[in-house]
């Protein structure tokens, strides 16, 4: 089962050195994780990144008590302060770049300027909590970026249908919903596959249905 955010992952054995083949130049995607505090965004960008990730997470505190909603996550210790990032080569053409952003409302004034740029958006959402990522379904929506939501499966939590996922947030039937272990490489790695896949439909229907390798 998926776990909450953690310490960043190393670099996954046989990851590309780098984005390009010589004398090739890809196209650079920025791409967000978004979702509430303890959703596993550090984790996502961890486990897929093919670069160490750099984490601004740091230790709690007791200037947090009080401040940060720990329902669900008690036994959660550290905290995004600032973003994640990663980066992932999906082929010789696109590379995406991966920026986490901070889960509790007091650092949500980071998400406008974090947003700046961005093709896409995944929105991790918990079943056991799943309000948290309500504010982040709609600022995607309000600023029209277009976003998947990945339910990031946590021991415990009831396993609720992509239906009944779609119809608790509240999102329209074209926004795809998918079910995702933000520990697991290839679980990340599809669910990135997917965002890319709904941004080209959005810009342009006649490649839908395209695999990306």
């Amino acid at each position: 089962m998926a776990s909450a955010d953690s310490d960043n992952a190393a670099p996954h054995p046989g990851a590309a050195s780098g984005p390009a083949s010589e004398g090739h130049i890809p196209l650079a995607v920025k791409i967000l994780v978004a979702g509430g505090f303890g959703v596993g965004k550090t984790t996502m960008v961890g486990s897929v990144s093919e670069i160490a990730p750099l984490s601004t997470e740091e230790v709690m505190t007791e200037a947090s008590m009080g401040v940060d909603d720990l329902g669900g996550v008690e036994d959660k210790s550290t905290t995004t302060v600032a973003l994640d990032f990663g980066r992932i080569t999906v082929n010789q053409q696109v590379v995406l770049y991966l920026f986490g952003t901070p889960g509790q409302g007091r650092f949500w004034f980071m998400w406008d300027e974090l947003a700046e740029g961005a093709l896409g958006a995944v929105v991790l959402a918990d079943t056991r909590r799943l309000d948290t990522c309500f504010p982040a379904v709609d600022f995607f929506e309000r600023r029209r970026i277009p976003f998947v939501v990945a339910v990031n499966r946590f021991e415990g939590a009831y396993d609720y249908g992509i239906e009944e996922v779609r119809e608790a947030v509240d999102v329209s039937p074209e926004v795809p919903i998918l079910l995702a272990d933000a520990r697991d490489r290839q679980s990340s790695k599809s669910v990135l596959l997917a965002l890319v896949e709904h941004v080209m439909h959005r810009r342009s229907p006649a490649v839908s249905g395209q695999p990306l390798t």
